[in-house]
């Protein structure tokens, strides 16, 4: 696998916020969103085999992995990953862009899906199937950069009937979250607001937290 770090933190995102979790981040992106905060995870990184990778996250005493990118599923590897982890007894959590069929992954990860809204420039990419395998346990998560974005996530809310595990967060530095907070409340929407809390808690330059 190509991988760009793995570390040890607090969940900054989702509704696991604020838990201790091994992250794994792997190389590569096949989307190149207006706000990404991982730039430096679309290229280089370092190859390391499945079972070393495992090996080495033993030494955190943690058994809860995010698994995220870039974008983890451009590599097959993931689904052998995961299920080695599972069997190790680890609670498994993916992050992906939600432009890639999901349906590879065991169904026990918890996987966390993004629809891209309209002015991440990426939104055309969803891949709208992917809403029809999403389990309870998964989550769909938002980044609002606008008002115009709010409103588009309200429809899609609406046209796919979507109900539980929603995440809307604004994305840092482009929407003023007390905004965002603001909106939700104003239409009694039932979703979850977030906020990145790594880049509140720590440097939001800094990698590997």
């Amino acid at each position: 696998m190509n991988i760009i770090e793995i570390y040890y933190s607090i969940l900054g995102e989702s509704s696991y916020v604020g838990l201790p979790s091994i992250f794994i981040r792997l190389a590569g992106c096949n989307l190149n969103c207006t706000y990404c905060d991982s730039q430096y995870a679309k290229a280089g990184g370092f190859s390391i085999a499945i079972e070393k990778l495992c090996e080495h996250i033993k030494k955190y005493v943690c058994k809860r992995v995010l698994i995220t990118g870039g974008e983890p599923l451009l590599q097959t590897e993931v689904h052998r990953l995961c299920n080695i982890l599972l069997k190790d007894g680890y609670q498994v959590l993916l992050e992906t862009n939600g432009s890639l069929d999901i349906t590879p992954v065991p169904a026990v990860v918890i996987r966390i899906m993004d629809i891209k809204c309209p002015d991440s420039m990426e939104h055309m990419r969803v891949y709208w199937q992917n809403i029809e395998q999403l389990s309870a346990t998964d989550e769909i998560k938002f980044v609002i950069c606008s008002r115009a974005d709010y409103e588009w996530t309200k429809y899609i809310i609406e046209q796919y009937n979507l109900k539980n595990n929603l995440l809307l967060g604004a994305a840092f530095e482009y929407l003023e979250p007390g905004e965002l907070a603001g909106w939700i409340l104003e239409d009694n929407l039932e979703v979850r607001f977030q906020l990145q809390i790594h880049k509140y808690i720590w440097n939001p330059q800094l990698t590997g937290v």
